[in-house]
């Protein structure tokens, strides 16, 4: 079968097509015949950086949709054949992956193969920064970073049928503001934001601010809370030292910081990773939500994904298309 993988860190150039021998499922794990890969910007952390990555040379990717290939021993609820959304730790990029029986998700009806390949990080994702750990009230401002990616997109769609009273988001583009814009926010920044927040909400600030960015745009959201406003960082994707904050910062005003990762909720609790997604999937199956799929690339072209990703002019969701399925 195919991989594409990486034998040394660098830019989208050092993935390689590579063959491999099919894996076979081990205990509570199943094999899955890919159809589609979701590219995602861990996956670029992964390449350059050396984001959890145990050991070289590595295969990347997160997300997968296809259809079981095999079950390994004491799996239940699944059977070969049947159609699945999986989050796995790394190895996505490939015909097959192993993944655990527990992020293997059944998709639910009228949900094909292209779309599921969106689901398995972005969704429960959306879900759990909202619900799960930001609390969202009826009527609650909140402020978005990266509105126009994968999980910004969902976000903005998400707050407001949850109530939010107004949404905001920042960007880095005019295009992407557009894109935002027809995507559930209310009024998308474009590179600044700080003293654009305060004059937006009349020097109140948001109740609610979700950060996948880190660094100075960590600071700069946590200073555009409210009083008694929360903050949800998500990821590092700007590289910079890892943020820290205080009682000098959160005690004035009564503010929370709190942290979030799919992956680490993955690995110490794959329960609670099933019940986020079942209840983000609904939102999908239900018409609440959709992800538009904006590029899409063959595996061997995984680099160009890469790129176009890195190059930060990217919105919605970017695949890989492993099989020749057209399933939606």
């Amino acid at each position: 079968m195919r991989t594409v993988e990486f034998q040394e860190y660098g830019g989208p150039e050092v993935l390689r097509v590579t063959e491999a021998k099919v894996p076979d499922p081990g205990p509570g794990q199943v094999s899955i015949d890919v159809a589609y890969v979701g590219v995602n910007f861990a996956d670029l952390l992964a390449r350059s950086e050396g984001y959890r990555v145990p050991g070289l040379p590595f295969v990347p990717g997160l997300e997968v949709s296809g259809r079981i290939r095999a079950v390994g021993p004491d799996v239940t609820g699944l059977r070969a054949g049947q159609e699945v959304a999986a989050l796995t730790a790394g190895g996505a990029y490939a015909d097959v992956v192993v993944a655990d029986a527990a992020t293997a998700f059944p998709l639910p009806d009228g949900v094909g193969l292209r779309t599921g390949a969106t689901l398995p990080t972005v969704l429960p994702t959306a879900y759990a920064l909202l619900h799960s750990v930001g609390r969202i009230r009826p009527g609650e401002t909140v402020l978005v970073q990266s509105a126009a990616g994968g999980v910004g997109t969902v976000l903005g769609q998400l707050a407001k049928a949850a109530g939010a009273g107004t949404v905001y988001g920042v960007v880095s583009s005019a295009a992407k503001a557009e894109y935002a814009l027809g995507n559930g926010y209310d009024q998308v920044f474009t590179g600044s934001f700080r003293d654009e927040v305060r004059d937006a909400t009349d020097g109140r600030g948001v109740d609610l601010a979700l950060d996948p960015v880190g660094g100075e745009t960590f600071r700069d959201t946590l200073a555009s809370l409210a009083r008694f406003g929360r903050l949800v960082a998500f990821g590092n994707a700007g590289s910079e030292e890892p943020w820290t904050v205080g009682q000098k910062e959160l005690n004035p005003t009564g503010l929370t910081v709190s942290g979030f990762s799919i992956l680490g909720l993955a690995a110490a609790d794959p329960a609670a990773v099933r019940d986020l997604a079942a209840k983000a999937f609904a939102t999908v199956a239900d018409g609440t939500v959709t992800l538009p799929v904006t590029a899409e690339f063959a595996l061997e072209d995984a680099a160009g994904a890469h790129a176009l990703m890195g190059s930060r002019t990217s919105t919605g969701k970017l695949l890989l298309r492993v099989t020749g399925t057209q399933d939606a």
